[in-house]
């Protein structure tokens, strides 16, 4: 059975996107611990980050930092926060969080039931500073 990640990137469950290329792509978190919270995802459906290959483990990070600089551009947080748990939906992701303070890791406050209009704004902002970089990977835009 596909993961719920492999679905969104199939079409066959919304999403927030924010870039995507050939090995991965890019969206808003469904349950965000902060505004512009991101997912970094390959398309190849992988459970544990420590059995990706090293070129494509490679390229998402990479990715992740080209998100990372859009978030600091478009939400001014004092870092953006990179984690890999995995353990919610058993597809590799990389969350990029806008952060302040590190409690606002706690994967326990995220927010279950977010504005839909709070995430389209947040998904534009982050496609503004993308498109800024002047990325041609920015979906949605």
């Amino acid at each position: 059975m596909a993961s719920l990640f492999t679905r969104i990137i199939e079409g066959d469950a919304p999403a927030r996107f924010v870039w995507k290329d050939e090995q991965c792509v890019a969206f808003l978190a469904l349950h965000p611990l902060k505004p512009g919270h991101t997912l970094v995802v390959p398309r190849v459906e992988v459970d544990h980050w420590i059995d990706l290959d090293a070129a494509l483990m490679s390229r998402l990070v990479h990715v992740a930092q080209i998100i990372g600089i859009a978030q600091r551009a478009a939400f001014r947080p004092e870092k953006v926060a990179l984690m890999i748990a995995g353990l919610e939906v058993r597809h590799v992701h990389l969350h990029l969080v806008p952060i302040g303070d590190l409690r606002e890791m706690d994967f326990g406050r995220a927010d279950r039931d977010p504005d839909p209009v709070a995430l389209d704004e947040a998904a534009a902002r982050l496609r503004a500073a993308l498109l800024d970089q002047g990325r041609t990977e920015v979906h949605g835009a």
